[in-house]
C-alpha cells in the first residue's frame, strides 16, 4: 500500500463532509421512531392505574361532585407528568448510550487520519480498513493488501471473500447496489461486513438506507430483544398481583353494595382497593434502574450493550483478563535489542544512546515485519525507535504478507527492493517459533530462549526477528518456505497501570478470582502477574499444555491456575468453558477478531473500546472505553450497587402496598368509616413513584459492597425471604396505623379528624419504611446519615403536600378531612415515627432467624 497516503488520498475536507452529511443524512439504518412525549403519554394512558383513576373521576362527575372530580383529575395530571418526566429521562439516557455505542470508522479528512462515529461517514469519505473492523458503509476499493472480508451477513457464505482493486476501477462505483460478491462486487466492500484479514483503502459510495444492508434494515429493526429473566420474573409477579388485586376489589365492591346499598359507592370502593393493590411500580423500577444503571456505567467509561449484564455483574466469581493494555498501559517502547555472537548475547538497553550500527539491521527488519501504518503498540514502538536512528527506505514496496497462524505465531512481509534485485523478507514473532523457523541448532536455540526468558523475567514482551531473500516469481505457500536467518531479539516494555494492584486487592476482598490469559511469553506473564498482585505462585499453564489436557483435566487445572501464557484464541475459549463447567460466573476481556467466541461464551463479555475490534465489541456485553482493568473493577462495584438498590426498591414496594390495601379493606370488614377514597390513593402514588424509581436508584453503595462474596446467580430477586420480610414490614405499619385509627374512633373523635390523623400517621410511617429499606444495615446511624439528595427532597416534598392537604381548608374538604387537634396530630406523628424502631427490631429479628435457618437474609 502507498506509504504517503496523505499526499495521494487526502480525503474530504471537514467542510465538504459536513455539507454531505447535511444533504444525505446520518449513516445509519432505519430505526424505530423515537418515542415522543405524546406517544409516552398515550402509553401511560393505557396503564391500569390511569384507567382506574379516570373511572373514579367519571363516577364523581356522575355523583355531581365536580370539585372532587376536578382535584382528582389534577392529581391524575400530576401522576402522568411524573411518569412522563421519568420516561423521557430514560429515553434521553438510552439515546445518549446509542450515540456512544455507534460503530467507529477510520477515515481521512483534511489529509490526516481521524477516528469518528460510523453515523458521521459520508459518500466520498476515504475509509482505512484493517483486520477486525466492521465496514461502516458501502465503499469502492482504491488499495488492497491481502484483504479478506466476511460477507456472511449479506450472502450467507461462511468463507471470507477476497477483495481487490478493480482493473482501472472500471465499473466499481456501480457495485453498491449489486449483490455481495457479484461482478464488480470483488472491488466493493459492503456496510456491515467484517474485515478478517489484510488492509485496504476504500472510497464510500453509499451510506445508510442506500447501502446494500439498508434493504434489510427494517427487518433487523423489527426484531425485538428477548426479555431477561428479571423482566420475565417481574412481569409474572405483576400479573399475579394484578389478578389478586382485581379479585379482592370485586369482593370489596360487592361487600360495600351489600352493606351500604350504594352501587356508585361500591364502584368507588372497588376502584380504591384495586389502586391500593396494583403493583405498577415494579416494571417502572426495572426500566428506570436498567437505563440509569447503563448511564452510570457509561459515566465510568463502561458502555452496556445488553441490560442483562447489569444483573450479572454482581455474580461474577472469576475475572479473566488480558495483560497488554488492560493490566498494563499499552504504551510500549523498545526496552532492549539483543544480538548473538557465538551463542553469546550482546545487548543494547533503552537509554544507552546512541544505538550502535551493529543493531541497525535487527531494528530495520523489525520495522519491515510491521505494518506501515501500525495500530499495534509494539509495532508503533519499532517505528518510533527507527525514526530516531535509521534512514527511511527509498523505493521499497510491500508486495506480499504472511499473517499469524495458530501453529506458527509469526508474521512476515515481502518487499520489492528494486528492479532486478531479490525480494527482502522480514519476519517477527515468538522467540521459540522464530527459532524453529530459522532451524537454529540446539545450542543456539537454548541460548536464544534463555535470553528471551531473562528479558521476560524483567516484564518485557519478547519477539524474535529474522530475514530472508527470495528471487523466484511465485511465493511459497507458507512462511516455512523461506530460508530465514535469525537476527536477534527485541524486548518491549509495557509498564503496569498504577491502579491495578489496588483493583486486584478489591477483587480478592470481593471473592472474585482474577485470572490472566495472555499470548505473551510465560516469563513476561509471571513478571506482570507478580507486579499486579496475582497469585503467580499457584502455577502457570502454557497454551500447548492447555491443548494437551482433556476437558476434565482442564476443569481441574483452572481451579488453581491463575496465569495462562502463550494462549491461542481457541484455547481461551476452552478455559472459559472449563470455568463455566465448574460453576463459576465468568467475566472475560478481549479485543481481537478471534476473541469473539470466548466473549460470547463468557457470562460477561468485555471488549476493549480503545484497541478492540468492532467484532469484539459487538460480541461483548460491556465495552471498556479506556481499556483499564481498574475501570472493570469499578463496573463490578457499580453492578453490585445497582442490584442492591433494585432489591431495596422492590422491598419497599412490597411493604408499602400492604398498609394501603389493608386500611382500604379493614373499615369495610369492621364497619368503620372508610379511610381512603381514590384521591387518597392518588396522593400516595404521587409520593411512592419517585421514591421507588429515583430515590432508591440514587442510593450510595453499601460499605461492604466489595467485601461480600458474589451473589448467587440462581437466587431470585423476589426470594421468599424478601417477600416475607417485606410483607411483615407492611403488616407492622398496618397494625400500628389501623390500631391508631380504631383508637381515635373508639375515643369518639370525629370521623374527619380520625381520617386526617390516620392518614398523617400512614404517610409518616411510609417515610419510616423508606428509611429502613434505604440501607441493608441496621442501626440509626445507617438510616439517618444519608447523603442521598433525592431522598431528602422527596421527603420534604411529601411532607409539604401532606401539610397542605391537612392545613388548607379547601383541600381538607376534598380529602374529607377535618383539622385534627394538635395533640391528635402529635400522636399521629408519634405513631409514624414510632414504627421506625419497631421496623428496625423486626429486621434484626428476621436476620437472626434467617441465620439460624441457614437462609440468605433479605
Amino acid at each position: 500500500m502507498n506509504t504517503d497516503l496523505s499526499a495521494t488520498h487526502p480525503g474530504l475536507t471537514s467542510q465538504e463532509a459536513a455539507r454531505r452529511l447535511e444533504a444525505d443524512g446520518p449513516n445509519e439504518l432505519p430505526r424505530a421512531p423515537q418515542r415522543t412525549t405524546w406517544r409516552i403519554a398515550f402509553e401511560v394512558a393505557g396503564e391500569p392505574m390511569f384507567q382506574l383513576l379516570a373511572a373514579a373521576v367519571a363516577i364523581y362527575l356522575v355523583l355531581g361532585d365536580v370539585s372532587e372530580a376536578g382535584v382528582l383529575f389534577a392529581m391524575l395530571g400530576v401522576i402522568v407528568a411524573t411518569e412522563l418526566v421519568q420516561e423521557r429521562r430514560t429515553e434521553r439516557v438510552l439515546e445518549a448510550l446509542h450515540d456512544m455505542t455507534s460503530p467507529r470508522a477510520l477515515v481521512w479528512r483534511d489529509g490526516r487520519r481521524e477516528r469518528l462515529a460510523g453515523v458521521d461517514v459520508v459518500c466520498g469519505d476515504l475509509l482505512e480498513l484493517v483486520e477486525g473492523d466492521r465496514v461502516p458503509a458501502d465503499a469502492r476499493l482504491l488499495e488492497s493488501n491481502d484483504l479478506l472480508v466476511d460477507e456472511s451477513l449479506l450472502s450467507g457464505e461462511s468463507l471470507p471473500v477476497p477483495k481487490h482493486v478493480a482493473n482501472g476501477q472500471a465499473g466499481a462505483s456501480s457495485g453498491a447496489g449489486a449483490g455481495a460478491g457479484a461482478g464488480a462486487g470483488a472491488a466493493i466492500v459492503y456496510a456491515g461486513t467484517m474485515v478478517v484479514a489484510g488492509q485496504g483503502l476504500a472510497e464510500v459510495v453509499a451510506t445508510g438506507a442506500r447501502s446494500e444492508i439498508g434493504r434489510i434494515g427494517k427487518v433487523l429493526g423489527s426484531i425485538a430483544p428477548e426479555p431477561t429473566p428479571l423482566h420475565r420474573q417481574t412481569r409474572q409477579l405483576v400479573r399475579w398481583f394484578s389478578v389478586l388485586g382485581l379479585a379482592v376489589s370485586l369482593v370489596v365492591a360487592v361487600l360495600y353494595v351489600w352493606t351500604h346499598h350504594d352501587w356508585l359507592g361500591g364502584a368507588l370502593a372497588g376502584i380504591t382497593m384495586a389502586m391500593s393493590m396494583l403493583p405498577q411500580e415494579f416494571l417502572l423500577i426495572l426500566t428506570v434502574f436498567m437505563a440509569m444503571g447503563a448511564w452510570r456505567l457509561s459515566q465510568h467509561r463502561v458502555l452496556t450493550r445488553r441490560s442483562a449484564t447489569i444483573e450479572a455483574l454482581g455474580s461474577a466469581t472469576v475475572l479473566c483478563t488480558d495483560k497488554t493494555g488492560t493490566l498494563t498501559r499499552n504504551q510500549m517502547a523498545v526496552g532492549a535489542l539483543v544480538r548473538f555472537e557465538a551463542n553469546a548475547a550482546v545487548g543494547w538497553m533503552a537509554g544507552d544512546d546512541p544505538l550502535p550500527p551493529t543493531f541497525h539491521d535487527l531494528l530495520h527488519h523489525g520495522i519491515l515485519a510491521s505494518e506501515q501504518r501500525p495500530f499495534d503498540p509494539m509495532e508503533q514502538a519499532f517505528h518510533a525507535l527507527g525514526a530516531r536512528w535509521l534512514t527511511p527506505d527509498a523505493g521499497w514496496d510491500l508486495v506480499h504478507e504472511y499473517g499469524l497462524a495458530p501453529d506458527l505465531p509469526v508474521m512476515s512481509h515481502v518487499w520489492r527492493t528494486g528492479e532486478g534485485l531479490p525480494h527482502r523478507v522480514a519476519a517477527k514473532g515468538a522467540p521459540e517459533s522464530m527459532a524453529e523457523l530459522c532451524h537454529l541448532p540446539p545450542d543456539q536455540r537454548e541460548a536464544v530462549l534463555a535470553e528471551a526468558g531473562r528479558l521476560a523475567g524483567l516484564g518485557m514482551r519478547v519477539l524474535g526477528v529474522a530475514s530472508a531473500q527470495w528471487g523466484a516469481l511465485a511465493w511459497p505457500a507458507e512462511q516455512r518456505g523461506f530460508d530465514f536467518r535469525f537476527l536477534g531479539l527485541v524486548g518491549l516494555a509495557d509498564p503496569l497501570r498504577e491502579n491495578v494492584p489496588q483493583a486486584v486487592r478489591e477483587c480478592r476482598q470481593a471473592g472474585i478470582r482474577v485470572v490472566m490469559i495472555t499470548g505473551d511469553h510465560p516469563g513476561t506473564a509471571l513478571a506482570i502477574a507478580r507486579q499486579a498482585g496475582l497469585d503467580a505462585e499457584s502455577g502457570l499453564l502454557r497454551g500447548d499444555q492447555v491443548a494437551a489436557l482433556s476437558d476434565a483435566e482442564l476443569r481441574r487445572a483452572v481451579v488453581t491456575t491463575t496465569v495462562f501464557a502463550r494462549v491461542a484464541p481457541q484455547q481461551k475459549l476452552r478455559i472459559v468453558e472449563a470455568l463455566k463447567a465448574n460453576g463459576d460466573v465468568v467475566a472475560m476481556t478481549g479485543d481481537g477478531v478471534n476473541d469473539a467466541p470466548s466473549l460470547k461464551a463468557a457470562h460477561i463479555g468485555i471488549a476493549m473500546g480503545g484497541r478492540g475490534t468492532d467484532v469484539a465489541r459487538e460480541s461483548a456485553s460491556l465495552v471498556l472505553l479506556d481499556d483499564d482493568f481498574g475501570t472493570l473493577v469499578q463496573a463490578i462495584r457499580l453492578g453490585r450497587r445497582i442490584f442492591d438498590n433494585l432489591r431495596k426498591a422492590m422491598r419497599f414496594v412490597f411493604a408499602v402496598h400492604v398498609p394501603i390495601a389493608g386500611l382500604t379493606l379493614l373499615p369495610l370488614m369492621f364497619g368503620w368509616p372508610l379511610l381512603f377514597t381514590p384521591m387518597h390513593i392518588a396522593f400516595l402514588e404521587i409520593a411512592i413513584d419517585p421514591v421507588c424509581s429515583i430515590v432508591f436508584e440514587a442510593e450510595e453503595e453499601e460499605p461492604d459492597v466489595m467485601t461480600r462474596p458474589p451473589r448467587d446467580p440462581l437466587a431470585a430477586l423476589f426470594s421468599p425471604v424478601l417477600i416475607a420480610a417485606s410483607l411483615l414490614q407492611g403488616a407492622l405499619v398496618l397494625a400500628a396505623v389501623g390500631f391508631f385509627y380504631w383508637l381515635l374512633l373508639h375515643a369518639g373523635a370525629p370521623e374527619g379528624q380520625s381520617r386526617a390523623a390516620a392518614f398523617v400517621a400512614l404517610v409518616i410511617s411510609n417515610i419510616s419504611l423508606i428509611l429502613v429499606n434505604r440501607s441493608s444495615r441496621s442501626g440509626w446511624g445507617a438510616l439517618l446519615t444519608a447523603r442521598n439528595r433525592a431522598l431528602w427532597l422527596t421527603v420534604l416534598a411529601t411532607l409539604a403536600m401532606l401539610s397542605a392537604a391537612v392545613g388548607i381548608g379547601v383541600l381538607r374538604t376534598l380529602f374529607k378531612f377535618d383539622l385534627p387537634l394538635p395533640a391528635t396530630l402529635a400522636a399521629a406523628g408519634a405513631v409514624g415515627l414510632g414504627v421506625l424502631p419497631l421496623l428496625l427490631a423486626q429486621r434484626a429479628a428476621g436476620r437472626r432467624l434467617a441465620g439460624l435457618l441457614g437462609w440468605q437474609a433479605d
